[in-house]
C-alpha cells in the first residue's frame, strides 16, 4: 500500500508541473522560457488547450487526492493486510494515471469513465474499512 500512495504522490506532483510546460510558445523578441520561468510571472504566456486541460486535470485530483490519502491511510492503520483495499488503491492509481492522459488528448468518454473507475477504486478501498465498524 505504502508503494502505491507513493506512485500516485508522485502522479500529483507530474500533474502540477504540467501546465506549466504546455503554455503556448514564447513571441518571437520577447522574453524566453527561462526568463519568464525566474522572473515575477507578472505576464505569463497562456496555457495550450492541452494546458488548459492539465489545468482541469489538476483540479480535478486535488479534490480526489484527500479522499483518497484519508482510505490509505485509515486502511494502513485499520486494515493493514486488507487486499481488497491494496488492489483498489492500485486501481485508482492506474485509473488516475490513464485519465491524466486521455484528458490532456482530449477524449471525452474516455475520460468519464476513467475518473468512474478511480472512484471503484476509492470504494474497494472503502469496503475494508466498512467491514470493521
Amino acid at each position: 500500500m505504502v508503494l502505491v500512495v507513493l506512485l500516485v504522490l508522485a502522479l500529483f506532483v507530474v500533474q502540477t508541473l504540467l501546465p506549466t510546460g504546455l503554455r503556448e510558445a514564447p513571441a518571437p523578441g520577447g522574453p524566453s522560457r527561462a526568463a519568464e520561468a525566474l522572473g515575477a510571472r507578472d505576464r505569463v504566456r497562456p496555457h495550450t488547450l492541452a494546458g488548459q486541460r492539465a489545468l482541469r486535470a489538476l483540479a480535478n485530483m486535488q479534490e480526489a487526492l484527500p479522499v483518497f490519502l484519508g482510505l490509505a491511510l485509515l486502511d494502513l492503520i485499520v486494515t493493514p493486510a486488507a487486499p481488497l483495499a491494496t488492489t483498489g488503491a492500485w486501481v485508482f492509481f492506474a485509473a488516475r494515471l490513464a485519465y491524466v492522459l486521455v484528458y490532456i488528448m482530449g477524449i471525452p468518454v474516455a475520460r468519464t469513465l476513467l475518473w468512474g473507475v478511480s472512484w471503484v477504486g476509492l470504494v474497494m478501498m472503502l469496503i475494508p474499512l466498512l467491514n470493521r465498524i
